[in-house]
């Protein structure tokens, strides 16, 4: 498939670098984005984008960055719920890996069948996670190396 360099959209969600690749936290408002970025820079991630984030077709495919049209003194700053608008560690830019889709525990399947987010033309890994559990930051950087190895690509 030929790349778009033009090709570009605007989500509601928040992107984190971990260990060097992009992930898309969604869900609606009050899921826990933000909170779950806080714990995922707290550990070594970098922050990309709070709350909207824009993708866009570059090299190597779909890339996740802070929108050019957004305030620039928002740039590597996360809301943290009772703190307000906080720097943190960021990064501008880094290749789309991975949609976590922040849900309830009761939207989570013990045997999950693997599925895609698909954005254009692309099609991009992605697993529900529920935010707000313990293990929810080791869950998800599981999902970035079961990604990152194609173990979670559709049959």
């Amino acid at each position: 498939m030929a790349i778009d360099p033009s090709w570009h959209q605007l989500v509601n969600g928040t992107a984190v670098a971990v260990d060097g690749h992009g992930v898309l936290l969604t869900g609606p408002s009050g899921s826990g984005k933000s909170d779950l970025a806080l714990r995922l820079v707290d550990q070594g991630a970098a922050l990309i984008a709070d709350d909207i984030t824009e993708l866009y077709s570059g090299s190597g495919g779909l890339r996740l960055r802070f929108p050019v049209e957004a305030p620039g003194e928002l740039q590597g700053r996360l809301e943290v719920r009772g703190l307000g608008i906080m720097p943190v560690s960021w990064i501008a830019d880094a290749p789309l890996i991975l949609v976590a889709e922040l849900v309830p525990p009761a939207s989570i399947d013990r045997m999950p069948v693997p599925f895609m987010a698909k954005y254009g033309d692309f099609s991009v890994a992605a697993a529900k996670i529920t935010p707000f559990e313990a293990s929810a930051v080791a869950k998800l950087r599981l999902a970035v190396v079961a990604a990152a190895s194609h173990i979670m690509a559709p049959l």
